[in-house]
């Protein structure tokens, strides 16, 4: 397969049909369904917290592990069980982590103590580290590489986007109107439906990858990890000077070359390493993590805006910030038309300079009342472009690779997202608490939070720029010149 060829899919999209039957479309509805309500978990307790420490007697340090508790599982497994799902069968293994949800969900709604809700909460990490790259990978092979599938994945893309926006405002909506609890009790009755839409429309593979688990890889890439996520969630919440950061970042880095020369070595590799150089899943894979960590970053700074700097509720914040989201699901679900025309590279690259542009506008934010416009202009722009980069690095990510490997495919995208989510707001929230802080001598208190603000949409930005700059180079500007030789 020629560069183009892998790059875009054009054989495959030159032989592919460009009409759904009606078994792809109803696989295609159980599998959204499933998407949306794993990516709604990702953030439908973020308002709830407060609320459950007050009702299950948390104390302040222990309530990060509602959210600890579920991410590194999440993070740490996701590629593990992408592989596992490829030689075990991704149907299967999709049937078990749904189940494993809806049985989490309901031990997490019914919970009495602050202990059996954590372990709730890690296993519903766990749960999504296992049916993310499972639907995705049934998804994918589902539909044949071009139209559809680009069609399928766009689909995908906007209800990942409008899961993430819609779950904060679903749970505090549940919290308000009934109780936190049906913020898990809701995923039961959606799990049930998704098993028997699976059961019903989604057959198993034919043929399945013979092959024996690499328990060494497996050990040290799920080991480096968890190892990376554990860090990262330290530093969120006791700071980047804590060297406890450090040492179990030291300990990921450690974990995960020594994760490379297994694979170099290893009979059944779990991540072979021709498709970890390849630079569809390299920089495919970089561009979805840059745009998802700024996104999660950007809502996390205008969040601290209205609530610290203009006195707005969480509900309102909320609703600020989740009407934009909207704009992500319509996005994605045009963004296949694009990608048809350019290629998913080039559409990557063009995404993140869209975002990178539109988040540079709240360098204008100030203690007005009146600049909540500009950050309803700014993520709806931004978010909008966002929806472009789920779908075209997706797309990047998984184009050329054998449906064998789909699950592995996957499995390394949904890391990307997992590891992306964990790591934006620790870091651009270390940097507007270093700029706050050295303003805080010299400057109101108002004035030295939006200085630190707007460093943080400074980096924000500068990091997306400089990350279309790189997909661009090494990636979508050879797809673009092999496209007008061809």
């Amino acid at each position: 397969m020629s560069d183009l060829e892998e790059m875009t899919g054009t054989r495959a999209a030159a032989a592919a049909p460009d009409r759904m039957t009606g078994q792809q479309k109803l696989a295609l509805a159980v599998l959204l369904g499933a998407q949306f309500m794993l990516a709604a978990d990702f953030s439908i307790l973020t308002v709830s917290l407060p609320v459950i420490g007050d009702s299950l007697g948390f104390s302040l340090d222990n309530l990060q592990w509602i959210t600890t508790g579920f991410a590194l599982p999440a993070a740490g497994f996701t590629l593990l069980f992408g592989r596992i799902a490829d030689l075990f069968g991704r149907r299967r293994v999709f049937i078990l982590g749904v189940a494993l949800l809806a049985t989490a969900s309901l031990v997490g709604g019914l919970a009495q103590s602050a202990a059996v809700l954590v372990a709730a909460r890690v296993a519903q990490g766990v749960a999504t580290a296992i049916s993310v790259p499972s639907a995705l990978s049934l998804l994918t092979t589902t539909f044949q590489e071009g139209p559809l599938r680009q069609r399928a994945l766009g689909l995908n893309g906007a209800l990942l986007g409008g899961g993430f926006s819609a779950g904060a405002l679903l749970g505090g909506a549940l919290t308000q109107l009934f109780s936190w609890r049906w913020s898990f009790l809701i995923n039961v009755p959606v799990a049930v439906l998704v098993l028997i839409g699976t059961l019903m429309v989604i057959p198993e593979a034919k043929s399945r990858t013979h092959t024996r688990l690499d328990v060494p890889g497996a050990i040290t890439v799920t080991g480096g990890l968890l190892a990376l996520v554990f860090g990262i969630t330290t530093a969120g919440h006791k700071g980047w000077a804590e060297p406890a950061v450090y040492i179990w970042l030291v300990a990921s880095a450690a974990l995960l070359v020594t994760f490379y020369f297994v694979e170099l070595k290893s009979p059944n590799p779990l991540a072979p390493v021709r498709v970890l150089k390849r630079r569809t899943v390299r920089w495919g894979n970089f561009g979805g993590f840059a745009s998802i960590a700024m996104a999660t970053a950007i809502s996390f700074s205008t969040t601290l805006y209205m609530q610290k700097v203009l006195g707005f509720s969480a509900f309102t914040t909320g609703v600020a910030i989740g009407l934009p989201g909207i704009l992500t699901i319509v996005g994605g679900t045009i963004a296949p038309r694009l990608l048809a025309r350019i290629g998913a590279p080039a559409v990557l690259a063009a995404s993140l300079v869209v975002q990178s542009l539109a988040y540079a506008v709240l360098l204008w934010l100030s203690d007005s009342d009146s600049s909540v416009v500009l950050v309803f202009a700014a993520l709806a722009v931004g978010f909008f472009g966002h929806a472009y980069s789920l779908v075209s690095y997706m797309v990047s990510a998984t184009s050329g690779m054998p449906d064998e490997e789909q699950g592995l495919a996957t499995g390394l995208t949904t890391m990307s997202m997992q590891i992306a989510i964990t790591l934006g707001i620790p870091v651009v929230s270390a940097v507007i608490s270093a700029r706050t802080s050295s303003l805080a001598a010299t400057e109101s208190e108002t004035e030295a939070v939006l200085g630190g603000l707007h460093m943080g949409v400074l980096v924000n930005a500068a990091f997306l720029l400089a990350s279309a700059l790189l997909v661009w180079f090494f990636l979508a500007r050879r797809g673009v010149r092999d496209r007008a030789d061809a």
